[in-house]
């Protein structure tokens, strides 16, 4: 077995410098989704608001957080590359509901277990 701690570290190095350059250079949108999620095991994103674009459809935000609470508390924050949210969602555009303040946003559902599994 080789030892391949030096490849991995550098790997590491990589990814930790672009989280920090997104946090602090880049626009993120962030979007918080109460328990409902527990129950569905999809989340939300709204993509209309009263018939006109919103959400997904109109950030110009290079990445999108999904906060997941639990009551008050964060249980997880999901980021997503902005374009990459987007693909996910068209490909479930079978899967809208309405919600919201009298039903007036549009969301697509995305289901966590397929974002996970890099099924989406």
């Amino acid at each position: 077995m080789t030892n391949k701690f030096d490849i991995d570290l550098q790997y590491g190095k990589v990814r930790e410098k672009r989280l920090a350059d997104m946090l602090s250079n880049d626009k993120i949108e962030v979007k918080t989704e109460r328990d409902i999620w527990k129950t569905t095991g999809n989340i939300a994103i709204e993509y209309k608001y009263k018939g006109n674009p919103s959400g997904i459809a109109v950030t110009d935000a290079k990445w999108w957080a999904h906060v997941l609470a639990d009551g008050d508390e964060t249980y997880c924050t999901l980021l997503f590359p902005t374009d990459k949210l987007k693909e996910l969602a068209r490909k479930h555009m079978d899967k809208k509901k309405n919600g919201g303040d009298n039903d007036d946003a549009e969301f697509v559902l995305l289901p966590l277990k397929e974002v996970f599994n890099g099924q989406t």
